[in-house]
């Protein structure tokens, strides 16, 4: 175990152990080597930390030089939320894809593989996976992230990903309990509410939470939702009712309760940052995830001082936070622990998530439409970026159909007018029209009705939930955007 630097107190130590802050650049900076030796537990990274995996691995061999038991997060769900691979796309598809094939052993591998890739990097605690249930289809912030809308599903994939993920020493985190799957706001930008009776939210939110505590999850992330029947008050990532008397008591989790980022606006923007920080350690949380914005030395010392002061005024009792910060250190033990076991070591499956990937497509062909024979126009249909996939993450099939049918033109749109400006720039070429959740965007849907009108034989592939009907004289859903996904649709465009 690693020894403290002389001088740090207790209470200073277990406030600096419950945070998981991120910081800027791809080497250590002196500010975290040094908050290293004075206590703190755990960093986070994320896409401005990576260039490649050689880079994180000796990013992470700086970062354990300091201490050697550290829990090093990352938000890698893979499909379109992807950190390691951020500048190329994802080579796993994500959840609502592994849920479309529906074989358990598949995403069990896909998982295992997953985490054989971060342990080789050093990174041992991954924010994933999704277990929300998919039940609003115009959900802006989960979609894809979710293995579908059918809650039996969603359990069985959920467990079945914390297995292969944590047998590679790996621990996962699964999300965003109670549930964020049938919410309409996204909780970047605001708190929203679940009006749900609490048959529902017992029979479809919590059920995937219960499979995935069954299957020994290491962490459970808490959601910035309000879901007035649980507690009318406050959200979950606050809520003593949710975190310690529903996760804890009712459901009998014993592992460990991380926030979602604090500096999301459902939080900073209604309680305060540091505020939200000592409500949430009050409310049972043991970890406290900051850093997808704030990356500074500052905001550590600025929550670290919250949390001693709220300790030292009584707002917070010592024993609560003495109880997160233990839980902290034995996560971090476990890591270190299932690390050095052979059974940990996984042999490498490097074609497994394009695999997968080419089982999630599903195609619709129109009766007589013709096969694509050459080179066409790619129209890409961007809409705004949701921010937990962030804009940096390449997308789409461009790339991959100008390597397979040469000549090929790429060309993105948004707006009311995409579709005949996307008409006039593929100049009476066929046309592959690429969309993303086109249910959730009446812009796109008069796009493809432009060019539908125009051009009958337009291929669609919609990247994704295939919530609208499939149209167009060959309709390909991939159920996400990872570059693999993209692959695999543009593998199906030129086998004609």
């Amino acid at each position: 175990m690693t020894t403290f630097t002389t001088g740090t107190d207790t209470l200073t130590r277990d406030a600096l152990a419950v945070l998981q802050p991120g910081f800027a650049g791809t080497t250590a900076p002196d500010w975290i080597r040094r908050r290293l030796g004075e206590g703190l537990a755990s960093v986070a990274l994320f896409g401005r930390n990576v260039t490649t995996a050689e880079q994180v691995t000796a990013l992470t061999a700086q970062l354990r030089a300091e201490r050697d038991d550290l829990l090093v997060a990352i938000d890698e769900e893979s499909g379109d939320v992807t950190r390691l691979e951020v500048r190329t796309g994802s080579s796993f598809p994500g959840s609502h894809a592994l849920g479309a094939v529906d074989d358990t052993g598949l995403t069990r591998g896909v998982a295992r593989e997953l985490g054989r890739r971060l342990a080789e990097c050093g990174v041992n605690f991954n924010w994933a996976p999704s277990a929300d249930v998919n039940a609003n289809p115009d959900n802006p912030v989960i979609g894809v992230r979710s293995f579908g809308g059918d809650t039996a599903l969603v359990a069985r994939h959920t467990a079945a990903y914390v297995e292969g993920l944590q047998s590679t020493g790996v621990a996962a985190c699964t999300k965003h309990f109670p549930g964020h799957g049938d919410t309409s706001v996204d909780s970047h930008h605001a708190v929203p509410h679940i009006d749900l009776d609490a048959t529902t939210l017992h029979e479809r939110e919590l059920q995937p939470f219960r499979a995935a505590i069954a299957a020994g999850t290491r962490a459970v992330m808490s959601a910035h939702i309000r879901v007035p029947v649980l507690d009318p008050d406050r959200p979950a990532t606050l809520s003593r009712r949710i975190l310690t008397d529903l996760l804890r008591g009712e459901l009998g989790y014993q592992g460990l309760i991380v926030t979602d980022g604090m500096e999301m606006r459902a939080i900073s923007g209604t309680y305060g940052l540091e505020h939200g920080v000592v409500l949430a350690i009050a409310a049972g949380a043991d970890a406290i995830c900051v850093g997808g914005g704030l990356c500074d030395e500052g905001t550590v010392q600025s929550l670290q001082d919250a949390l001693v002061q709220a300790v030292r005024s009584g707002e917070l009792p010592e024993e609560r936070l003495a109880d997160a910060a233990a839980r902290v250190r034995s996560l971090a033990d476990w890591t270190a622990g299932v690390r050095r076991s052979p059974a940990a070591t996984a042999d490498p499956e490097p074609e497994i998530g394009l695999r997968a990937a080419r089982r999630a497509v599903t195609v619709t062909r129109a009766a007589g439409s013709p096969p694509v024979t050459g080179p066409v126009y790619v129209a890409t249909f961007n809409p705004a970026p949701n921010i937990a996939v962030g804009d940096e993450t390449p997308w789409g099939v461009g790339a991959e159909l100008e390597r397979l049918l040469p000549g090929t033109v790429t060309g993105h749109f948004t707006g009311p007018d995409a579709g005949a400006v996307a008409l006039k720039a593929a100049a009476g070429r066929r046309v592959v029209a690429v969309v993303r959740d086109e249910h959730r965007h009446p812009w796109m849907r008069t796009a493809l009705d432009t060019l539908l009108a125009a051009a009958p034989d337009t291929v669609v592939v919609e990247m994704g939930v295939p919530q609208s009907a499939p149209r167009g004289a060959l309709h390909i859903a991939t159920h996400g955007a990872a570059r693999v996904c993209g692959v695999a649709a543009a593998e199906t465009v030129a086998a004609g």
